[in-house]
């Protein structure tokens, strides 16, 4: 069986309920609290206000790679406490293994905030 094959269908209805939204990382230190290593991360979403998250980069990225950097994440899942952090937000990178995620950004700076649909 294939990946495809093993993939839930869903509807556009339902991917557009998808709250995805480009935001700025203003803050990235590790988290002592976290089982696996992670970042203790703080993103500005414009107009949607500053989120907070916990996440496991730190295969390949240091905290002074991330600051600034534009990312884009999941805003409309309910809270989670995470090592201590309340997790608001769910920042997208492409899985190589459960320890090496490579962010998922834009091609150029748009405005934080910005809708991805």
């Amino acid at each position: 069986m294939n990946i495809i094959e093993e993939l839930t269908p869903i509807s556009p209805e339902q991917f557009f309920q998808v709250g995805l939204y480009v935001g700025t990382i203003l803050r990235a230190e590790l988290n002592p609290k976290a089982k696996k290593p992670a970042y203790h991360i703080t993103v500005d979403f414009g107009p949607l206000g500053i989120k907070e998250s916990s996440a496991q980069l730190t295969v390949r990225y240091q905290p002074g790679d991330l600051v600034g950097r534009q990312v884009i994440a999941v805003l409309n899942l309910p809270p989670k406490k995470v090592a201590g952090v309340r997790s608001e937000v769910l920042i997208l990178g492409a899985m190589l293994s459960d320890t090496d995620v490579i962010l998922l950004n834009v091609d150029c700076p748009v405005p934080n905030g910005t809708r991805i649909g």
